[in-house]
């Protein structure tokens, strides 16, 4: 309460004391110092603010004529106090604090702040960036959750308040779904480890409180291995829907599991994306030009000979290797070392349900910002639209691979097109002369694989699927031609 009735010069002297950023609107002041009660009070800060907040009714008084009280005075809070008032963004402390030890008062209050003076810069964690959220602001920096006791399981509270600015984001934003809007206030966990940007890491137990409703936090991905636990897909936690989207104050409260490891909580207001806009975004600026990939391919063949080439240029599918269909967008990382694509609009898309960010191709990553689209492709996807391969050749050139079924069943092969027609329907012209019996005896045989023996050997074709494979091969087999003939 004492807080929250500080003008903004109390607010700059309380986080100017503990060294905090003094900067912003009066809402962000605010919102500091309560995050500041919240997780860093030291008897130090209390003193602080008691004295503030005294000092503020001394004045008060002394305003309305009345005698100002000498125990609520305090000649350093007051001089410093003036001196903001007085519109100096400078804090003169060289007036009445010749009684006061600094070094060791700052010394006593450590709380993860340093010593003041001088101060000492602390490492913060990081979060990795992710591509499905665009960070509007930071509303708490990533903070340890520090357990209170010896309890396995923890609580930690935090308040903070939005600014008019950012309920009217949230408000005006469109609704990517219904009641879920694309502006969010999410809650975000990782190690405590400061060495490197930290991937989205829940702690057991977890459970969030927003004012006084419980948040859902994502499940398990079942695991289809025996003996593998299921994995928790850890994403930022989405708490706008149970929020005040107004100027009061928000109070999260997170139940956690202490069992060692620590773990550090941030709060964001973020504009979730869509794969549809991420998909559109890499075509704007993803694209790499035909030239570029040309040049591409003729160093990969002069750098690379022995690795799946053959002896004039390296195959390219033009199906996805993620879905089998032929590539529309086609991608890949340009830390990727092969030339073969994937399709971005199913990649981003299975990225949105599971994000992995793993290259289909080479199971190496392929973060979003990595992505290019390969122009040579693309030109080549609209040329070449018979063939499903082809073949860059040494000079940068391609040509079309065409469908190997048309050749596969070489002593036969006119006849099995023919014999589609009765697939699809036809019967075969009963011609019925066939002069040299082949073509009679070919035409049987494609007709009792594919309907009359059906009835008599259901069994035993059902049994020949699973253990030896694909029935074409078989009925593709000269010599069981020659047996239905007879």
């Amino acid at each position: 309460n004492m807080v929250m009735s500080f003008r903004v010069s109390d607010l700059q002297m309380l986080l100017g004391f503990v060294g905090r950023s003094k900067s912003g609107l009066k809402h962000e002041l605010v919102t500091r110092a309560l995050q500041l009660v919240q997780f860093d009070c030291s008897p130090e800060v209390f003193k602080k603010i008691k004295e503030l907040y005294e000092t503020r009714y001394a004045k008060k008084s002394s305003e309305a004529g009345q005698p100002q009280p000498q125990q609520h005075r305090s000649p350093e809070a007051l001089s410093i106090h003036s001196s903001y008032d007085r519109g100096s963004t400078v804090a003169r402390t060289s007036i009445s604090t010749t009684n006061i030890d600094y070094p060791a008062l700052y010394g006593k209050y450590l709380n993860g702040l340093g010593r003041l003076p001088p101060k000492v810069v602390k490492p913060e964690v990081r979060l990795v960036k992710l591509p499905f959220y665009t960070t509007l602001d930071e509303l708490l920096k990533p903070t340890e959750l520090v357990p209170q006791n010896n309890e396995k399981l923890q609580e930690s509270p935090c308040i903070f308040a939005l600014t008019p600015r950012q309920v009217e984001l949230i408000r005006n934003s469109r609704e990517l779904q219904p009641g879920v809007k694309s502006v969010q206030v999410v809650l975000r966990i990782c190690y405590t480890d400061t060495s490197s940007p930290q991937e989205d890491q829940y702690p057991p137990n977890i459970a969030v409180k927003v004012n006084h409703s419980y948040c859902s936090v994502p499940g398990y991905y079942p695991s289809n291995k025996p003996g593998v636990e299921p994995k928790r897909p850890c994403r930022p936690i989405n708490l706008t829907h149970l929020m005040y989207l107004s100027a009061a104050t928000n109070r999260i409260t997170v139940t956690w599991g202490n069992y060692g490891k620590s773990y550090s909580v941030g709060l964001y207001l973020v504009r979730q994306m869509t794969s549809a806009e991420l998909l559109q975004r890499l075509k704007t600026i993803g694209i790499k030009h035909p030239e570029l990939c040309k040049a591409l391919v003729k160093e990969k063949l002069r750098l690379d000979p022995d690795s799946e080439i053959a002896t004039t240029g390296v195959r390219v599918s033009l199906i996805c290797p993620l879905v089998k269909m032929r590539l529309s967008v086609p991608c890949r990382a340009e830390t990727c070392a092969h030339l073969q694509c994937f399709d971005a609009v199913f990649y981003l898309q299975m990225n949105e349900k599971k994000p992995t960010w793993m290259c289909p191709v080479c199971d190496k990553p392929a973060p979003y910002d990595q992505l290019i689209i390969d122009g040579l492709l693309s030109k080549i996807l609209t040329e070449c639209e018979d063939a499903d391969e082809i073949e860059y050749l040494v000079d940068g050139s391609w040509c079309p691979i065409r469908a190997e079924k048309e050749r596969s069943c070489s002593p036969q092969c006119p006849i099995l097109v023919l014999g589609s027609s009765d697939v699809n329907g036809l019967l075969p012209t009963p011609n019925g002369n066939g002069e040299n019996g082949k073509t009679t005896a070919d035409v049987v045989d494609l007709t009792l694989d594919s309907s009359s023996s059906e009835e008599e050997e259901e069994e035993e074709e059902e049994e020949d699927d699973d253990d030896d494979g694909p029935q074409p091969k078989r009925r593709c087999s000269y010599e069981k031609g020659l047996v239905s003939a007879c």
